[in-house]
């Protein structure tokens, strides 16, 4: 799956790319904080809990970016644990 593909999922329900990203991390349960100065694309933020995603668009967007090295896995044990001990 490519980043335009983000875009075809969005067609499918009248929504960008953006909002699609942030449903599905809505949906994972994930706050998401995005930013904009731009006063339609803070509308089109908040215009995001009038759809749904399936569950074959969940995972076809899951496996976007994951050959990337800047992808984290947050619930990583040994990322956690890396963490800790850098971090404290």
């Amino acid at each position: 799956m490519k980043s335009e593909d983000l875009a075809a999922i969005g067609a499918k329900y009248g929504k960008s790319a953006a909002q699609v990203a942030l449903r599905w991390l809505t949906q994972r349960g994930v706050v998401a904080i995005p930013k904009s100065s731009h006063k339609e694309r803070m509308a089109q933020n908040f215009d995001i809990f009038d759809f749904t995603l399936t569950d074959d668009d969940m995972k076809s967007i899951a496996k976007l970016n994951q050959h990337d090295s800047g992808t984290i896995n947050f619930g990583d044990p040994q990322f956690v644990r890396y963490l800790i001990e850098n971090y404290g």
